[in-house]
């Protein structure tokens, strides 16, 4: 059979191309995509060619082996349904819908060991946000909010927008957030945060440190998260940190450098931490009782819950790819899926 595939060629471009499926072999079944989710924060650097080209795409992924050079396939957030099935799979496969970590493109086989079954009561459109959510419930298994404490979130896209969503439900008294786009505040205000400010605006920063009780012995921040993209929103971070506040590091900035950060003035008598955050793995002191399976669990049921689907500000179709990835640099693109095999509105 014939399949559409979408290639990463070079900086600022990409392909659909057509090309040959063979049928799924022994324990392989044929999916049939339904929607992907085109990352905002990853997929961008490698649409704008600002990810290191010698870096593997993911060491624990089979469908994302080798680099990030071009010409690359790439994407983690595929859902579709079982539409064939290979020697010695069960019946109970097909016609499932079915979530896959597997870069874009409208078909594919793989063994069943590589798909995540969707709860038959949850729609596609909230279950593509799966790889966002599990992230999300990372940042806070790494995060670790205790009761009482005063969190910021630095940027509200996607990622961020969950993240504020699952602290709302923790231990946390106050959540503020952080985002230049008025758009994204307003959706920082429906997600749980207690207030939403500009960075860039001076009087937006006096007042979050008027909240943050800045000046006095325990005032600050406990908890920064900064999930904007932007290596230089660390210094702000630190700034807005309280005694041995801990700033959890969500994004991922490719290339890009830290070149200006801070760490001359308060960084040291303050005691503050800088932590890293990356879904692949597990918090080292959780691995006793946490393992990748069910942390997936637990963010299929907040997907449930949250109903993410509500954040989607763009749906194109693949063959319009090269639109979508261009759409990437309007601000008030939240979340941008690719649409294949279309029947209709995605259920």
């Amino acid at each position: 059979m014939k399949r559409s595939s979408l290639i990463f060629t070079a900086p600022n471009q990409v392909e659909v191309i057509e090309e040959e499926l063979s049928p799924p072999a022994q324990g392989e079944v044929l999916i049939e995509a339904r929607l992907s989710a085109i990352s905002p924060g990853t997929e961008r650097l490698i649409f704008k060619g600002n990810a290191p080209a010698d870096l593997s795409a993911d060491e624990t992924l089979t469908s994302l082996s080798g680099g990030l050079s071009f010409p690359l396939r790439y994407g983690y957030s595929m859902v579709g349904r079982v539409r064939a099935l290979g020697p010695d799979v069960t019946k109970d496969w097909l016609d499932q819908p079915v979530f896959a970590f597997h870069p874009h493109t409208s078909a594919f086989t793989t063994e069943t060991s590589n798909l995540i079954r969707l709860p038959a009561n949850l729609p596609i459109d909230d279950g593509v946000f799966l790889p966002n959510m599990e992230t999300a419930t990372n940042f806070l298994q790494d995060g670790a909010p205790l009761i009482g404490e005063r969190v910021i979130v630095i940027g509200q896209g996607i990622v961020g927008l969950l993240t504020t969503s699952l602290l709302r439900r923790s231990a946390a008294s106050r959540v503020f957030t952080l985002e230049p786009v008025e758009m994204r505040r307003t959706l920082s205000m429906e997600a749980g945060a207690d207030s939403s400010f500009d960075p860039d605006n001076d009087s937006d920063l006096k007042e979050l440190e008027h909240l943050l009780e800045i000046e006095t012995e325990s005032g600050g921040a406990d908890l920064i998260y900064e999930l904007s993209g932007n290596p230089q929103a660390l210094n702000l971070g630190l700034r807005l940190a309280g005694f041995s506040g801990r700033v959890v590091i969500g994004s991922w900035y490719g290339t890009k450098q830290a070149a200006d950060l801070d760490l001359g003035a308060a960084f040291h008598r303050q005691r503050l931490t800088l932590k890293s955050s990356q879904v692949s793995t597990i918090e080292p002191s959780l691995r006793g009782r946490w393992n990748k399976a069910r942390r997936i669990a637990l963010a299929m049921d907040l997907l449930g819950e949250i109903k993410p689907s509500r954040w989607v500000t763009h749906r194109f179709d693949l063959q319009q790819a090269q639109q979508a990835y261009q759409q990437l640099e309007d601000p008030k693109a939240v979340q941008i899926l690719l649409l294949y095999n279309s029947e209709g509105p995605a259920q």
